[in-house]
């Protein structure tokens, strides 16, 4: 399976509303429950109604279209990675999954994916 890394950093934020997130950025990615509205997006694009942030993610995607029939590809990413001392926030949309990890542990959650036989691409 290949993962693919993400240039940007990315940062975890609370937001008041949505009127000011730049749903037009390359990576925007948007939850609204009926406690919160959370955004992902790269630490450049985070909005001024920002409530709080976390800045200093790195992260990849397993690339390809993954179809929903497929099972536990995001738990044995996040396995590999857990047992490894490396904690992940995960994102999943329509096609795919995206794991975002601290900067600082991303060389090391590329390497252990890489010791598990994943290909990793620019």
């Amino acid at each position: 399976m290949e993962i693919r890394k993400l240039h940007p950093e990315f940062s975890v934020c609370q937001v008041a509303d949505v009127s000011q997130v730049n749903s037009d950025a390359e990576y925007c990615f948007l939850g609204k429950t009926d406690e919160e509205i959370s955004l992902v997006c790269p630490v450049e694009d985070v909005p001024a109604n920002a409530i709080r942030r976390e800045d200093g993610w790195r992260a990849f995607r397993v690339q390809g279209a993954l179809d929903f029939s497929l099972i536990g590809i995001l738990a044995k990413i996040a396995g590999l990675l857990a047992e490894n001392g490396v904690s992940i926030f995960a994102v999943s949309t329509y096609n795919t999954d995206y794991v975002l990890v601290k900067k600082e542990s991303y060389p090391k959650a590329l390497e252990v994916l890489a010791r598990a036989g994943y290909t990793i691409t620019d």
